[in-house]
């Protein structure tokens, strides 16, 4: 926007900004609106001020949440759930790598028992990720593998379980019955169990992100997203959207395919990012 002054194509290209950046139409014009009353009450006339409030109001929109919910107990389960095509697989073995080089003794539960495909994909990353892993027959009982691991761990020594599930559109009503029924298991299994349930969604996806958000968060009770494929072609708006919309925070950020491309999510960087 430069330090030109605030004109009707400021406001023009300031929408196409938030468009393009896949922060949707409800939240844009929210945010336009926040912005044309603050450059009213605050006498805003110079365009790059006009940008730095732009910022203030999109990192207002992300508040820091809580501390994950993870340590201080034996045994901490984490969830994993979102469609297929996601990242799903990729960022559970970099989640895995991230804890482990953390001091975390990690074993993971191959519980997508619907695509044998997965489980083979899921044991492959588990070797490059040199973290062990429990699975169950192809088309198994997805809960009994998350049973079995939680057993395993504790047998084993360890301390940390992370269970991927079946990729399952967020709108096929029996593939959520049974996410739940797995879930209770975690529960049954361990002490307040699952103690993070994370929604993997994919940053090419667009506004489409939001409505999955929606249906997994009511199905299984999400407690963060993972915002995967975030690179130079996708800006991943949505997240503003779903943080205003379900007040759901986003805990990690994917960005290539090694191992070593996940970070925690840090909304200051996040904000800066979609202006260049």
């Amino acid at each position: 926007m430069g330090a030109s002054q605030v004109t009707a194509a400021t406001w023009d290209e300031l929408e196409e900004l938030l468009i393009q950046a896949d922060v949707g139409v409800e939240t844009t014009l929210y945010l336009v609106e926040r912005l044309r009353r603050r450059a009213r009450d605050e006498a805003i006339l110079r365009a790059d001020a006009l940008q730095a409030a732009l910022q203030e109001e999109l990192r207002a929109l992300l508040p820091d949440p809580a501390p994950l919910n993870l340590g201080g107990r034996p045994l901490d389960v984490v969830l994993i759930v979102g469609v297929n095509g996601s990242g799903k697989t990729t960022s559970i073995a970099k989640l895995a790598h991230y804890y482990q080089r953390a001091g975390r003794r990690v074993l993971l539960a191959a519980a997508d028992t619907f695509r044998a495909a997965a489980m083979d994909q899921l044991e492959i990353w588990a070797r490059r990720a040199d973290v062990d892993i429990v699975t169950g027959p192809a088309g198994g009982d997805p809960g009994a593998v998350v049973f079995d691991t939680l057993q395993a761990a504790r047998a084993r020594g360890m301390d940390m379980v992370i269970a991927d599930t079946a990729g399952r559109l967020h709108t096929q009503y029996n593939l959520m019955a049974e996410l739940q029924k797995v879930r209770k298991v975690a529960a049954r299994g361990a002490e307040g169990a699952p103690h993070e349930t994370l929604l993997v969604l994919d940053a090419t996806t667009g506004q489409n992100a939001l409505s999955q958000a929606r249906h997994f968060q009511e199905a299984v009770d999400v407690t963060g997203a993972v915002l995967a494929k975030l690179d130079s072609t996708a800006r991943g708006g949505m997240v503003f959207a779903i943080s205003r919309e379900l007040g759901l925070p986003v805990r990690f950020v994917g960005t290539g395919e090694s191992l070593e491309d996940l970070a925690p999510f840090d909304a200051g960087l996040f904000v800066q990012a979609l202006f260049k």
